[in-house]
């Protein structure tokens, strides 16, 4: 098909990502006819044979995890963002087969709560120390101006948190995963863990709550998050953090922008209330 384009989403588990979902419903919005979006079942031994394989109808590609780093080795260059996490999850392809790598998680962090009227705050607070605590404390040096305070379940972890906090250059305080229920009145509680980990937390959450990001968008809503919302507290989920992120991937594998933020959204919930 004449000007027929491909992107995907590539990872290990990968059934569960709503990532096609949401670019197809973007491209039916802005009329990209011929343009596909898949994903692939692909671990960090697989992903150079992938990427060499891939031809000049390939526009981009998404990463969840185990690639965001994997992949870092295989790119001619990355953004500024996805080097102060170490951590890729855009891969946009040039017409001269140039492969660069982004970090769409953190700016749509920020946009996230920005939606939501959350521009600044004087302090916050992270629960977990994995994967997504990196871009969390990456997201919060743009929008928090004081002390942001991780609560951590290992000592290996504390370290983690300290090394980052020192290269994106944040005032952080490390705190016991015990104490994580005196994080619940900070102004912005941000959640990076599991599903069911802060389930304990919810019978502490005060009368009067801030924000709470809870990055989990399935199962919706945590229990966290809804005792938070039932106490009027604002509450940004992950399908806000997943669409935001996913707009800047669309805008930046298309070359068309504003990508269909809305569009893709309803796409996003009728996927997740049909499982």
């Amino acid at each position: 098909m004449p000007g027929a384009r491909r992107a995907a989403v590539l990872g290990s588990p990968i059934a569960h990502s709503l990532s096609p979902v949401l670019h197809r419903a973007a491209y039916a919005e802005l009329g990209l006819e011929g343009w596909t979006y898949d994903r692939f079942e692909i671990d960090e031994k697989a992903l150079p044979g992938f990427l060499d394989a891939l031809g000049p109808e390939w526009a981009g590609l998404s990463l969840t995890m185990p690639l965001k780093r994997a992949v870092i080795p295989l790119l001619d260059g990355i953004s500024e963002t996805a080097a102060s996490v170490d951590a890729v999850n855009t891969v946009v392809f040039a017409e001269d087969g140039r492969r660069t790598g982004d970090n769409t998680d953190i700016p749509g962090m920020v946009a996230a709560l920005h939606e939501h009227g959350i521009d600044k705050v004087d302090t916050a607070a992270i629960l977990g120390a994995g994967a997504t605590a990196s871009s969390a404390l990456a997201a919060l040096s743009r929008v928090c101006t004081g002390e942001i305070v991780v609560h951590v379940r290992s000592e290996a972890r504390a370290d983690e948190m300290r090394q980052w906090a020192e290269r994106l250059d944040v005032i952080v305080r490390i705190a016991s995963w015990d104490d994580a229920a005196k994080a619940l009145h900070a102004p912005l509680v941000v959640s990076t863990t599991p599903a069911g980990v802060t389930d304990s937390l919810a019978h502490a959450v005060p009368e009067r709550p801030a924000a709470l990001f809870d990055v989990l968008y399935d199962p919706w809503p945590t229990v966290l998050a809804a005792r938070w919302s039932a106490y009027g507290g604002a509450v940004v989920g992950g399908l806000d953090l997943l669409v935001h992120q996913a707009v800047l991937q669309v805008e930046q594998m298309t070359g068309r922008s504003p990508a269909p933020l809305e569009a893709m959204r309803r796409a996003g919930e009728q996927a997740l209330a049909a499982r």
